[in-house]
């Protein structure tokens, strides 16, 4: 009996999706556990797995499809004795659609609605849906005429990293060009980023092109400048529904901003003690500290740790912590469930293996949706004060500054401290002016009496 392959739902939230990449093509065999497809959410790139044995008798989303709706068949599999041409020739089911959501806000993974992608079945490969080639220059590198990617030496196909695929993808690098690293040839974010390094330090105009504009000589090698040049650059899913989920937040959500300077000479001196005694292998940071201190002010004020759901106000039991990671092409908040019960030399284990696999884009979905409170951290960037959009449905969001040595009035005299700026944004429908400004009292005082997060 033909297996149906559907669209997956990829966290428990998920209405739509994007169809990245198929790794296989019409008459390839495929085994349980092979990975068939690539699926771009809001969150990160997975891959889909065959559950069965068989032989892909059609195809019926394109590579590059957007929005589609999960439980959607998108490929058929003949098994073992089967009839190919019968299987590919059966009549496709209609697609599930997708419920307008609600103006309330939803959870971080939710998808905006789906539009039902084009089911014709293909016989051959899968190419990306054809789009507008941007103006050629010299510099510039042709789009790949394909994205169905699959193992090495296939005719036509490529091998590489999801994350080299999006990277190659923004900047318009043709990964048949490319050479990878990896093995087997396997194109890694590595080999991406070199092309577009070596496209970017190629020079504009071919040497021996000495004519200007309005009969101006121009120097050999130098760009001529053309006014008002741009480029236009797809959108990725998960630029979109960050878009929407951020804008949603700011015209629904009534912020309101509490900002407090915190003294942090104590904290770092507390750290660099902590360090030397550490085992090896384990570093903490300033943000771990940050982490574990938001995670105690948050059960000492449960009161913060809360989310609008219109007709109730939902109170977090646990400090589920979501730290904010900048990766390529937008963001992603890995959560660190009970932060509370974890120790500084957990923590910093655990913020430091969620942020590498973010960025690699190896996260699971549940390790990404839901989370109680956010914290956003531009120190490492010298940023010394920012607020931050309340990452819905949750109701607050703290922005965390640069530490930097200030002068401060202590005792009626003049002195020096280091400070820490940090910025409390609250959803006004679940936390009050009164208890915002209580949490950010308890969590200046940890910060400034760290011994105090050991008790």
């Amino acid at each position: 009996m033909a297996v149906e392959i559907k669209m997956p739902a990829l966290s428990p939230t998920m209405e739509t999706g994007t169809l990245a990449t198929w790794n296989v093509a019409v008459g390839d065999e495929v085994r349980s556990g092979d990975v068939i497809a690539e699926i771009e959410t809001d969150k990160a790139t997975m891959e889909v797995e065959a559950v069965e044995e068989g032989v892909i008798a059609s195809i019926l989303i394109a590579a590059g499809s957007e929005n589609v709706a999960v439980g959607t068949v998108i490929a058929r599999l003949a098994e073992d004795g089967e009839d190919v041409a019968s299987v590919a020739a059966a009549p496709q089911q209609p697609a599930p659609t997708t419920n307008q959501p609600d103006a309330a806000l939803h959870s971080a993974s939710e998808q905006a609605p789906a539009s039902t992608p084009e089911t014709a079945p293909v016989s051959a490969p899968v190419s990306a849906p054809e789009t507008p080639a941007p103006a050629a220059t010299a510099s510039s590198v042709q789009p790949a005429a394909s994205s169905s990617v699959g193992s090495s030496g296939g005719a036509g196909r490529i091998f590489a990293s999801p994350l080299a695929r999006r990277i190659a993808a923004d900047h318009n690098l043709d990964l048949a060009a490319l050479s990878g690293s990896g093995p087997h040839g396997r194109i890694l974010r590595a080999d991406v980023e070199a092309a577009v390094i070596a496209s970017a330090t190629a020079p504009d105009i071919a040497p021996g092109v000495t004519s200007g504009g309005m009969g101006v000589p121009a120097a050999i090698g130098v760009p001529l400048a053309t006014p008002g040049a741009s480029e236009l650059i797809p959108n990725s899913q998960m630029r979109k529904i960050i878009a929407e989920r951020l804008q949603q937040s700011k015209q629904i959500a009534p912020h309101f901003y509490l900002t407090v300077d915190c003294e942090i000479d104590q904290l770092l001196q507390s750290r660099k003690q902590l360090n030397a005694l550490a085992e090896d292998g384990v570093k903490i940071s300033v943000n771990d500290l940050v982490i574990r201190a938001a995670a105690q002010a948050l059960i000492k004020v449960p009161e913060a740790n809360a989310s609008w759901e219109g007709d109730h106000t939902r109170l977090f039991t646990h400090a589920d912590i979501s730290m904010a990671v900048a990766i390529d092409g937008g963001l992603i908040t890995p959560v660190i469930w009970a932060a509370e019960k974890k120790g500084l030399a957990e923590l910093s284990q655990i913020s430091r293996d969620l942020a590498a696999r973010a960025r690699s884009g190896s996260l699971a979905p549940e390790e990404y949706t839901g989370g109680s409170f956010t914290i956003s951290n531009l120190g490492m960037f010298g940023v010394r004060e920012f607020a931050a959009v309340i990452n819905p449905p949750q109701g607050a969001i703290l922005a965390v500054g640069a530490g930097e040595q200030r002068p401060i009035v202590r005792d009626g005299a003049l002195a020096v401290a280091t400070v820490m700026t940090v910025t409390l944004s609250c959803d006004h429908r679940a936390v009050d002016g009164a208890v915002g400004a209580r949490w950010l009292q308890s969590f200046k005082s940890y910060i400034e009496n760290p011994v105090t997060m050991l008790l």
